[in-house]
């Protein structure tokens, strides 16, 4: 977890640098590496997508296999942060090295065109790629998971009761430098052809966002 800077330090840059695995190939005028865009995704994103090899579940062919798995994102500086039980598959691979991929995406609105082929969906994402580093450090730690809180309510961390000690050794946090990453942004109405204008049909964007609903309290 990244500390705080003095005034005399460098100031962190506001783009990320292209690498060979962020270049955006196809559409590359949707895509970015600016920090902001990058860092705002992450942090208003409810799930993100961890991709990796694990090469202790072999397949039929002896390789190893390609695991995917959905938990929640949060960021704390320049550094995406993951947590889960100690003992799970993801943790465990995940410490013993290899690159990851993580996957963060929004979807704004469906896009209807006029023609089937311009149907598309305006969306927010961004692909990371790293190798995370154990939070294991009791402070940060702590402080990682209030975090974690803070995103799902602001302000409930000092209201809720703080993990204890073995609460706390039962769940890992992994902290993914935001330092390889790219993202991908489509906005904006259909882009029908010319020639197809004029065809009778609806067309526009259906918005679409995640809305909290009334809270159900818990009576137990």
């Amino acid at each position: 977890m990244s500390s705080n800077s003095d005034s005399l330090s460098t100031p962190p840059a506001s783009t990320l640098p292209q690498t060979r695995r962020t270049r955006a190939v196809r559409l590359g005028d949707r895509g970015t590496h600016e920090v902001a865009t990058i860092n705002a995704i992450i942090d208003e994103a409810p799930v993100c997508h961890i991709g990796f090899l694990d090469a202790n579940a072999e397949s039929a062919d002896g390789q190893a296999v390609p695991v995917v798995i959905p938990t929640i994102p949060w960021r704390v500086g320049d550094e995406l942060l993951i947590h889960g039980a100690s003992s799970s598959r993801m943790i465990r691979r995940l410490q013993s090295g290899g690159d990851a991929c993580i996957t963060v995406s929004l979807i704004d609105g469906w896009v209807l065109a006029r023609s089937a082929f311009h149907h598309s969906v305006n969306y927010r994402s961004v692909v990371l790629f790293g190798r995370p580093r154990l939070v294991d450090d009791e402070t940060e730690k702590r402080a990682a998971l209030d975090a974690l809180v803070e995103k799902i309510e602001p302000g409930r961390a000092a209201k809720v009761r703080a993990p204890n000690v073995q609460e706390l050794k039962a769940t890992s946090v992994l902290a993914f430098p935001i330092s390889e990453a790219s993202a991908k942004v489509r906005s904006g109405p259909p882009k029908d052809d010319p020639e197809d204008m004029a065809h009778p049909v609806w067309a526009g964007v259906v918005p679409l966002e995640i809305v909290a609903g009334a809270p159900i309290e818990d009576r137990g």
